[in-house]
């Protein structure tokens, strides 16, 4: 090859880097620039939804102090609100307040009417909302006490409204009527509440309160969902230290249950909590004879010998650990002992006939306290 054949396959090869090297240039400008838009665009989407939310929190009207009625009827959701609230021009996005009470874990809305104004901040509408009173005198009231389990509570709605307690009962265990709150409450009634072992879904879940009711004749489901509102806010107190402790709702409520059952007016429910968790933690079962008398499904005062072999997930003398679920309604005391429970070593405790409960350490110490409060009575 001659020097003149060389120099130009050198020229060639240095205008081919030459053109590369400017390619490569365009190829970064470019980019350079889209992921200047990107930003960009980034930077505006979340501008504007920052400055959009900070003006939907923003009174709808501040000069304007006129009485808006509101009337927030029983029974309603948070999202029922919101989007009345928006109706009636309170509010300017139903779907912002409805996340903003979320996040703030607000509850205890009533039901009732409201002379509300556009002037009024997020927080003075919430604050009128939880605070308010119903102008309606109840028609009836429905008196669900601590300790009740489902059958009970049937009774009680059945007496109250007129129907036939076993209409109740079964309404109470409907598997469509179960499923249609599942999906209203999520955060409470989950999928343990159909474990195969569970004898009724909703045993546990009926909150321990009074409810008055507005109208003659409420709906099975609009009765249900105003106690499933209480257990929901309820739950909704206690949920970060449950969650702490890696309790689910349903195995708080079914430890507070098993407490529940067992406390007197005169006892210490931290001191029973504490010998459920030791036992559990020793892998001893629970031995509890209201467990016993619910497998029966059984109402009395005293368990007998015969009865402790009854075969039943829920017979806490044959199995370990806590029973499948809730075996009645437990109030907050029961399910503040439950996440609270004394720090002890007992391992079994007593109810003597005069309503004291005697904690001990030891069988023996145990049996020394049966045979003097129990045997010789």
């Amino acid at each position: 090859m001659s020097a003149e054949e060389k120099n130009s396959k050198k020229d060639l090869i240095r205008q081919k880097m030459l053109e590369r090297q400017s390619e490569a240039k365009v190829v970064r400008k470019i980019v350079l620039i889209i992921a200047a838009v990107l930003v960009l665009t980034v930077g505006l989407v979340a501008g504007g939804g920052y400055f959009y939310i900070k003006s939907a929190l923003e009174p709808t009207d501040p000069g304007n102090k006129k009485k808006i009625p509101v009337e927030v009827p029983i029974g309603s959701s948070v999202g029922e609100i919101s989007r009345l609230l928006e109706d009636k021009g309170l509010i300017k996005d139903a779907r912002v307040f409805k996340y903003y009470v979320k996040l703030k874990n607000e509850s205890g809305f009533m039901a009732g009417d409201y002379p509300l104004n556009p002037s009024m901040t997020i927080p003075e509408i919430i604050e009128s909302l939880k605070t308010g009173k119903v102008v309606q005198e109840a028609v009836f009231k429905l008196a669900i006490p601590e300790g009740n389990q489902l059958d009970q509570i049937s009774g009680i709605i059945a007496d109250k409204t007129g129907q036939k307690q076993e209409d109740v009962f079964a309404k109470l265990n409907d598997k469509e009527f179960i499923s249609t709150l599942m999906e209203q409450y999520p955060e409470v009634l989950t999928e343990e509440i159909l474990n195969e072992n569970i004898k009724y879904p909703l045993e546990g879940y009926l909150f321990p309160a009074t409810y008055p009711f507005y109208k003659e004749d409420p709906t099975m489901e609009e009765i249900v969902k105003v106690m499933l509102d209480k257990t929901r806010e309820v739950l909704a107190e206690y949920s970060p230290q449950a969650e702490e402790q890696n309790m689910t709702p349903h195995q708080l409520l079914t430890m507070a249950s098993l407490i529940e059952e067992e406390a007197t007016q005169q006892v210490d429910r931290n001191k029973i909590a504490s010998v459920f968790y030791n036992r559990i933690e020793t892998g001893m079962p629970l031995q509890t004879d209201p467990t016993v008398l619910y497998a029966k499904g059984e109402h009395k005062s005293r368990v007998l010998y015969k009865d402790l072999e009854v075969d039943s997930p829920y017979n806490t003398y044959k199995n370990t650990g806590l029973t499948p679920g809730p075996i009645a309604n437990a109030g907050t005391m029961s399910i503040e002992a439950a996440l609270n429970p004394e720090d002890t070593d007992f391992l079994y405790f007593l109810a003597t006939p005069e309503g004291e409960v005697l904690f001990s350490s030891t069988l023996d110490e145990h049996n020394e306290k049966k045979a003097e409060h129990i045997t010789n009575n």
